[in-house]
C-alpha cells in the first residue's frame, strides 16, 4: 500500500508517517519510482507507535521496543522481553521525576498567586 493508503487506514497524516520512517520506526520498501510501499503489518505498527507515544515514550525508545509488542485482538500487548521491561522501568522513573518537578513548580506558582491575590 502507498503512504496515502496507510495514512487513511491509520488516521495518521503522511508527514508523521515520513517522520516515523526517518526515526527508523517504519521501513517501507522503496519502489523503482521512489514511492514508498507499506505492508499490511505497518498498519498495526503505526497503532503500536501511537500507543507508545501516548505513554510518553520518545521515538528513540520506541525504536528499541517496537519488536516487543504484538496485538491481542484490538489491544497492543507488550512482551516480557528484557529490553521492554528495562526501558519501561526507565521511562516510568523519568515520567515520575517529571511529575515531581511539575508538582514542585505548581506549588511555587500557587504560593506566588496567593501572594499576588493578597496584595490585589
Amino acid at each position: 500500500m502507498r503512504i496515502g493508503d496507510l495514512a487513511h487506514a491509520t488516521g495518521v497524516n503522511r508527514r508523521l508517517l515520513r517522520y516515523y520512517e526517518e526515526q527508523g520506526l517504519l521501513r517501507p520498501v522503496r519502489l523503482a519510482n521512489g514511492y514508498r510501499e507499506y505492508a499490511d503489518a505497518d498498519v498495526a505498527a503505526v497503532r503500536h507507535i501511537r500507543t507508545l507515544l501516548a505513554a510518553g515514550l520518545p521515538t528513540a525508545v520506541i525504536a528499541r521496543l517496537l519488536h516487543c509488542v504484538h496485538d491481542e485482538g484490538e489491544r497492543m500487548v507488550p512482551s516480557a522481553c528484557p529490553v521492554m521491561i528495562e526501558n519501561l522501568r526507565h521511562e516510568h522513573a523519568r515520567v515520575a521525576e517529571t511529575i515531581d518537578q511539575l508538582r514542585a513548580s505548581q506549588q511555587v506558582l500557587e504560593e506566588m498567586l496567593a501572594t499576588a491575590l493578597d496584595r490585589a
